[in-house]
């Protein structure tokens, strides 16, 4: 006959072993690897940003970084199991229901209710009586939500599993919603496709966005970070990277984004091919070349300025004798002239600039010309900035108009600000080419901003 007692404590024993199978803790982040929770890419530029974020961040710990892509509801269950050191996933501090531990915040960001144009204004929690208000699961703006409802009681909402905030709003756009918790830099990128989106009322402070960590992280791990964080805030790291994913969010106008799209579903099928093998020929993507064009002409062939700047990709006359363009209004000779003339000012820059810059700064020397930019990064230098760098660049080329700084600079005057605002558009209509044409990689617009936290608060005693 079985022994009982034996049977319960073998029973005991095997359940103990599967437990702790389960929930098999990762080796730590000394042993040469660091394994960091990053958005789905299909939540847009807040996945890259993160992603470049943990990239850094490995490269100054001497590790090797796996990522590991998860849906926002699944990130804190896998931290509380231990399945990666840190999840570089935007995450709410104000509220901590999970017991994580907290890095120190990198951006501020309003959280908003976003509604249809169409439909009766939200002006208040009183106006969604009645009203079906949905929110992705486990994200900085759920939380929000249950901040709010602290004080509101009737607030309701519906949480929805493995759909990311992108989905919500094109659901709000097509009316199968009424509305969605978002935030700010989510609602200016989705309204470049969906321009009925406006925003109701904040739905609480908003979000100080900081890293999430299991409650008994390394306390070395935690020093490393706040070192980390410190020291891309001071060195300008951080705002170039918010820069890169999120500063030209607010360029265009929602009549100049519908234009665009409607352009891309028009117009630009004419020309594809022609900017296909302008790219083969000078190694660009191609999609920055008919962003660089609907700029320049909005794909017209035929385009013509006041002062004589002809074609698809309005050359001057000049420039059109330096790239031997026999005829400025051939599209395919434009579009393969002013694709290699941007490679050309490329190749004159320094070569320690990375890109993105690279391109960045080329496409404003492509409107003023190269010594006028050379004017700008100029000032920009003796300003205490990086010349290298588009963001601090842009802040200074406005000025060339103006008598104080031009007269100091050796070209004399140029209108700078007509640049950036030619660049910061180009960099719209590129990344929305690339979200929109199909197998391609992956960013914009109602007032938006983007800020840093002014003092980083310490992770540690």
């Amino acid at each position: 006959m079985r022994n009982p007692t034996r049977c319960l404590q073998t029973l005991l024993v095997s359940l103990c072993l599967l437990l702790a199978a389960c929930d098999q803790q990762i080796p730590p982040w000394t042993s040469g690897k660091l394994v960091v929770l990053v958005p789905e890419t299909a939540q847009g530029p807040e996945a890259e940003f993160g992603r470049e974020l943990a990239r850094l961040l490995a490269e100054q710990l001497h590790v090797t970084l796996e990522t590991v892509s998860l849906p926002q509801d699944k990130v804190l269950v896998a931290l509380r199991k231990h399945e990666a050191h840190l999840a570089a996933v935007p995450l709410r501090t104000e509220s901590n229901p999970a017991a994580l531990h907290f890095g120190p915040s990198y951006q501020i960001v309003r959280e908003l209710v976003v509604c249809n144009s169409d439909r009766p204004p939200i002006k208040s929690f009183d106006d969604l009586a009645g009203r079906q208000l949905a929110v992705t699961a486990g994200s900085a703006h759920e939380a929000a939500l249950r901040e709010a409802q602290t004080n509101l009681p009737s607030l309701q909402w519906q949480t929805l599993l493995n759909r990311t905030t992108k989905d919500l709003l094109a659901e709000v756009s097509d009316g199968n919603l009424d509305c969605v918790a978002a935030n700010e830099l989510q609602l200016a990128d989705a309204r470049n496709y969906h321009p009925n989106l406006v925003a109701g009322l904040d739905i609480a402070p908003p979000s100080k966005l900081a890293w999430g960590f299991p409650e008994d992280a390394d306390p070395d791990l935690l020093k490393q970070v706040q070192k980390f964080f410190d020291g891309i805030q001071q060195d300008g790291t951080l705002h170039r990277l918010l820069d890169r994913y999120y500063g030209h969010n607010n360029r265009l106008r929602k009549t100049d984004a519908a234009a665009f799209i409607s352009g891309i579903n028009t117009v630009l099928p004419h020309f594809r091919r022609m900017f296909e093998e302008a790219a083969t020929l000078t190694g660009e993507d191609w999609r920055l070349l008919a962003a660089l064009a609907y700029q320049e002409s909005q794909w017209n062939p035929l385009a013509t300025s006041y002062t004589n700047v002809r074609g698809i990709m309005m050359l001057t006359g000049d420039t059109a004798d330096r790239m031997n363009v026999d005829n400025r209004l051939d599209a395919r000779e434009s579009i393969r002239a002013g694709a290699e003339y941007l490679l050309l000012l490329k190749e004159q820059m320094p070569g320690r600039i990375p890109e993105p810059d690279r391109t960045w700064l080329a496409l404003a020397a492509y409107n003023q010309g190269y010594s006028h930019l050379e004017d700008a990064r100029i000032l920009t230098s003796r300003a205490g900035l990086n010349p290298d760098s588009w963001s601090d660049v842009k802040k200074w080329m406005p000025l060339l108009n103006r008598p104080k700084y031009y007269n100091t600079l050796k070209h004399g005057y140029a209108r700078g600000g007509e640049a950036v605002i030619l660049v910061e558009s180009i960099r719209s209509y590129y990344d929305m080419l690339r979200r929109l044409e199909p197998g391609q990689p992956t960013a914009v617009p109602e007032e938006v901003s983007y800020r840093l936290v002014e003092q980083m608060p310490r992770l540690l005693p």
